[in-house]
């Protein structure tokens, strides 16, 4: 509509779309976010608990995704790089079926924090120790045995 006869001009469509993104969209996101915060919450507990689907890291993976395409449209950062790093965690783990906990954990972890309203707008680069230690965490799992070995010896 911007580009048509008495139409709005084009930055003042642009502003009237990042002012609805930022009053009306994002709030949602934000209730959205701690809803499959639970889930994904309530998910690692049963697995912990040994009472999980055989599909839970099948819907696990699918929450992740959603929520690092979602974070990463709406300008979330943190957050969006988190959940790329779960994803990562949870292909590694769809792949061979064996379930670090060790890591889920802490990548659930690290997803609780970057949803909370003092970390939902901070960027990776803003929190280096988490970021470089979630990196070290997604080498470790995503590393091929016969690579782990190439690089001890």
């Amino acid at each position: 509509m911007a580009k048509r006869p008495g139409g709005l001009p084009r930055d003042k469509a642009i502003e009237r779309a990042e002012a609805r993104v930022e009053g009306e969209i994002k709030p949602l996101f934000e209730d959205w976010l701690q809803g499959e915060l639970e889930e994904l919450g309530n998910a690692i507990k049963a697995v912990q608990r040994g009472e999980a689907p055989s599909d839970w890291v099948a819907d696990a993976n699918f929450r992740c995704r959603q929520l690092r395409d979602s974070a990463a449209t709406l300008g979330f950062e943190l957050l969006g790089f988190i959940a790329n790093s779960f994803c990562e965690i949870l292909a590694a783990v769809e792949a061979d079926q064996k379930s670090n906990m060790e890591s889920i954990t802490c990548h659930m972890d690290a997803l609780m924090l970057a949803g909370q309203k003092s970390y939902l707008r901070l960027t990776p680069d803003q929190v280096p120790e988490l970021t470089k230690g979630l990196r070290r965490v997604v080498k470790h799992v995503t590393l091929a045995p016969s690579d782990a070995e190439g690089a001890g010896g």
